[in-house]
């Protein structure tokens, strides 16, 4: 590998998110519920928006009402592309 190739190799990003678990009944598996504050682009009023993501929990340790954070990861299962830090 000559030093131009080293240079073309980027640093990516992972997206992090903190969400609360909805469900852990899956193995290995929790459901998070992440929400967001969004603003009406016309009528300027605030409404929260509301999204569930599986994420790969390996110790199954978190259950539900439980506040985690976690990041993107290579695909696990067919929906599981997340994993969690804390």
């Amino acid at each position: 590998m000559t030093t131009e190739d080293k240079k073309d190799h980027k640093k990516v990003t992972k997206r992090k998110f903190e969400g609360i678990v909805a469900s852990d009944k899956g193995d290995k598996t929790i459901i998070v519920e992440v929400r967001r504050t969004k603003i009406h682009s016309k009528y300027l009023k605030r409404f929260i928006v509301s999204k569930k993501y599986a994420v790969h929990d390996p110790a199954n340790k978190y259950k539900v009402g439980d506040k985690v954070s976690f990041v993107e990861t290579r695909p696990i299962s067919k929906n599981k592309r997340w994993i969690v830090i804390n």
